[in-house]
Parts: structure tokens; sequence; C-alpha cells
């Protein structure tokens, strides 16, 4: 049965621009890939960087290859600025940070905030563990690297939206339980938190952008011969780690019509439980990726609601344990 009716009347015109990822196969996915590559020279072509100084750095991982961060850094350049962290989107088998180029520099100038951007690793060429390692990595270098980023060490927080979501919350969960380095926050925008997802946990989720059979195929390029199994690692899928407790606050956006719906609200609910402050925020009418309708009423409710808790956890101001809309 089609949800088509419960869709944001504003998001609809959407669902005929977003690139059609039901379906992604071994054939598909390099097409799928390069029309991410033109999306990402198109945003640096037109995104304006006045005051915004962009590079590039490496950070040199113990157990992994070089990884690429790309940087953001607000001018005039200040000292002990607050560091978003973003992982980015593409079920782990697709992207890189400059898909979000736009959007980084727009967090960077409005926050005046330092952020960088990881190039990890994507499977299946490089499978688990070699995104969520790579960000630690990344994580590790930025934060020993601070005060020549003009960075405030104690104030790193960590964002992602979709398979980039789950990454991060991943990241979290290596940092906590590998002694650092310590984040003050993690920002999850519809994250892709559990292999386990099928369309039987909400009739009504997972019709639009990012359905169940990309989910399978995505998840089954991250772990092979394991997916699906009791041995997969909670830092692939930060949905099965056992204890939640520790981790830096959260907080967590999804659309009512989301295929990730269900294991958002039960990680938020697991969160709470285990005493991290979290603000859970479910958007009705809306799909996965929606926030890319920058003129949708929804979308600009996100992005309140996400500015403001950016802006809270970079203050350590204490985000209100709280399940909205």
């Amino acid at each position: 049965m089609s949800t088509r009716h419960l869709v944001d009347p504003e998001l609809a015109s959407l669902l005929g621009l977003l690139p059609d990822y039901h379906g992604i196969s071994a054939e598909t996915l390099p097409a799928l890939r390069a029309q991410i590559e033109d999306l990402a020279k198109q945003q640096i072509e037109s995104t304006d960087l006045t005051h915004i100084e962009m590079s590039e750095h490496i950070a040199v991982s113990d157990n992994g290859p070089p990884v690429r961060i790309v940087v953001y850094r607000p001018l005039p350049a200040r000292d002990y600025s607050p560091m978003l962290l973003h992982v980015h989107g593409g079920g782990m088998v697709m992207g890189r940070p400059e898909m979000r180029h736009a959007n980084l520099v727009s967090v960077a100038r409005n926050q005046e905030c330092v952020v960088a951007s990881v190039h990890y690793r994507l499977a299946p060429e490089a499978p688990f563990p070699a995104a969520v390692e790579d960000c630690h990595a990344a994580l590790k270098w930025l934060h020993a690297n601070a005060a020549s980023l003009g960075v405030d060490p104690s104030r790193i927080t960590i964002a992602g939206e979709s398979a980039g979501g789950g990454i991060a919350a991943g990241t979290a969960l290596l940092a906590r339980d590998r002694g650092g380095p310590n984040l003050v926050g993690q920002m999850l925008t519809y994250p892709m938190l559990d292999d386990r997802t099928t369309l039987a946990a909400n009739p009504h989720a997972g019709e639009f952008v990012w359905g169940e059979s990309s989910n399978w195929f995505s998840w089954h390029a991250l772990l092979g011969d394991k997916f699906g199994k009791e041995t997969v690692s909670p830092y692939a899928a930060p949905a099965r780690a056992p204890d939640l407790a520790g981790l830096p606050p959260a907080f967590l956006a999804i659309g009512a019509l989301d295929l990730f719906l269900e294991e958002n609200l039960e990680f938020a609910r697991r969160l709470v439980r285990a005493g991290v402050p979290t603000e859970l925020h479910v958007y009705p009418g809306a799909f996965h990726a929606f926030d890319a309708a920058p003129d949708a009423a929804v979308t600009r409710d996100f992005k309140r609601d996400w500015f403001a808790a950016l802006a809270k956890i970079f203050s350590k101001l204490p985000l209100q344990t709280s399940v909205e809309r």
C-alpha cells in the first residue's frame, strides 16, 4: 500500500528531484557514485566561500591508510573555536565530504565553528571496520592538532546523516571504549543504525528515497557474511551495542516515513534509559533526506532544532531529554 498520501505536500515535488536509490546493486553503484561526484563538483562551484577558509589535511592512522579530512574554518580565524566532525552519508557505499559542501560552509559560518569532514573508505571495497576506524583516526588527529587548527579540543562534536549518522554513532562508541578522544555531543540525522531493519517494522516507512532492498545491499556490502548474524559489531551497527551509558549527549532527527524510523526511536529510548541526555525529533510527512527541500516548513523546523541543539552542545549546556512532534 502506498504511503504517498502521508507525504508533506511541500515535500512531494522533491520526490522527482532526488536520485533514485531504490534497488542499489553492484551494477548500478558505479553510476550512482559518479552522480554524487557530479553533485560535489556542482556544490563546490556554486557555493560562496566568503569568510571561509577551506583546506585539506591528512590524518595518519595507527592501523590503516592515511585519511583525508576537508576542513572549513571561519575567517577571521579564532583560537579555541568549537569543532564539528562531520561524517557524510551514502549508504556506506557512496559519497565524499564535498557532497555536503554547501551545508558544511553554512554550519561553519552560522555557528562560527570549525567543520571537518572525513573522506572515509567505502564498502564493498573496504568493508567494516574501515569507515569507523577512519573516522576515529580523524578524531584522534583533529584532537592532537587542535591548537594549530584554532580548535578547543574539549568542544568537538560528531555529526552525520544517514549512513554517516550511523558511522558517527559507531565512532562515539569506539571513542568511549578506547578511552577517547572525548566528544561533547553527537548530532545524528536519520542515522542508519541497525542491519536488522526491515519494512515489517513499520508498514508506513521506507517507500521513498531509501528502501529495504538498498538497505540490504549496503549492509551486506559493509558486513559480508556477518550480515544479520549475532556476531555483528556494535561499531558497525550501533543499535547492537549492549550498553549505551557514558556516551555524549545526543540529538536525533528522523522523518515519520523514513525506513530508519523504528531503529531511531528505539536507539533514542535506550539512550535515555542509559542516562544520556537525548533530544529526539520526529517530523510528520517527512521521508529520508527530506531536508533537501530548503524552503519546506518541515525543513526549516528541522534546521532550527538542529542548530539550537548544536549551539547548546557547543556551550556545554544540558540538552532537554525530550521527544517532540
